[in-house]
């Protein structure tokens, strides 16, 4: 599949894009809680995710599950998933198609990005809409030295009836067993020295990403 076959231009605009921050992990390894909250150079996580997604995007959102509330100081529109049972990183996609078709009707894809990626590219969404089109895929992938990065995607919202179905009658997870029959283009960062998709899972990594700071 393409973009003409899903009815979607080919000239895809930013305004029509809706960044979507995936934070409905259940940080299982850095001990539960909210680890895009954590402190890294002295500001959480989240500001450093939050101030580059909205550099390049008018409308960004969150996807997190629990009290809204906790997040109420940034001033986003907080989506739940919209599917039980933690269902992973689709079921934030899905659930933010589901708040983009109710209130940016005119917005035709969102873009994702971890909550806990405080490093991701400056550039993620204009490389990301630019391969898409020049690769003629219906989809898109971040990906860096050849590791596929699923949480970091294009994704068209006319997808959502399908998504829905995976998750709720087929129990799919995994990311890239939805997207393959769609077609995915590659979007490689290879040319940044150090990994842009670096995430805070476990406590150690905070003195990486400290260590990162540093240097840049």
């Amino acid at each position: 599949m393409n973009l003409k076959s899903l009815g979607v231009e080919m000239q895809i605009k930013t305004e029509q894009v809706v960044g979507v921050i995936l934070a409905g992990g259940l940080a299982r390894r850095m001990g539960g809680g909210d680890k895009s909250m954590l402190k890294l150079g002295g500001r959480r996580i989240l500001d450093y995710v939050i101030e580059s997604a909205q550099n390049q995007l008018d409308t960004v959102i969150l996807n997190a599950n629990g009290e809204p509330e906790r997040f109420a100081e940034f001033n986003l529109p907080v989506q739940a998933d919209i599917v039980p049972d933690f269902a992973g990183p689709l079921a934030g996609v899905v659930s933010a198609m589901a708040w983009v078709k109710q209130n940016k009707p005119n917005a035709t894809h969102i873009i994702t990005m971890a909550a806990d990626t405080p490093f991701f590219p400056t550039d993620y969404t204009q490389r990301m809409l630019g391969q898409l089109e020049s690769q003629g895929k219906a989809l898109a992938c971040a990906s860096y030295k050849g590791r596929t990065q699923p949480v970091f995607g294009l994704w068209p919202v006319n997808l959502f009836d399908d998504l829905y179905k995976a998750l709720v009658e087929d129990d799919v997870r995994k990311v890239d067993r939805f997207t393959a029959p769609y077609g995915v283009a590659d979007v490689a960062f290879d040319e940044l020295i150090h990994n842009p998709f670096f995430n805070v899972n476990k406590p150690e990594d905070i003195a990486i990403g400290e260590q990162h700071l540093a240097n840049i």
